[in-house]
């Protein structure tokens, strides 16, 4: 059975704990990147990434995309949400199902 696990910085992940989901707190980028490769490579099959790390792992996190497995989601950090997660989502979906799945209604 896959777990899920969370990757980022201490104050942005600290409180995934408490809904039972592995936390991995990084402070550096090479951490941030030794981290995610081996939950990657581990049992993990969802990977919650902040959008500050996710932004710093762009080419580890693309070696990612065309597997099933793990699927790597980012989240907004303690500093905000910068949009990047939400257009992430999109695109996967976009991809998946060939469409837009926003559409603005007049």
């Amino acid at each position: 059975m896959y777990r899920i696990a969370v990757l980022g910085d201490y104050d942005s992940i600290y409180g995934f704990a408490t809904l039972g989901l592995d936390t991995f707190p990084v402070s550096t980028r090479e951490e941030a990147a030794e981290k995610l490769s081996r939950l990657a490579s581990g049992k993990y099959g969802v990977i919650y990434i902040t959008e500050k790390w996710a932004a710093e792992l762009k080419h580890e996190i693309s070696r990612y995309q065309e597997q099933i497995t793990p699927a790597i989601i980012q989240i907004p950090g303690i500093a905000g949400n910068t949009g990047a997660g939400v257009a992430g989502v999109k695109k996967s979906v976009e991809i998946a199902v060939g469409s837009d799945i926003v559409f603005s209604q007049q």
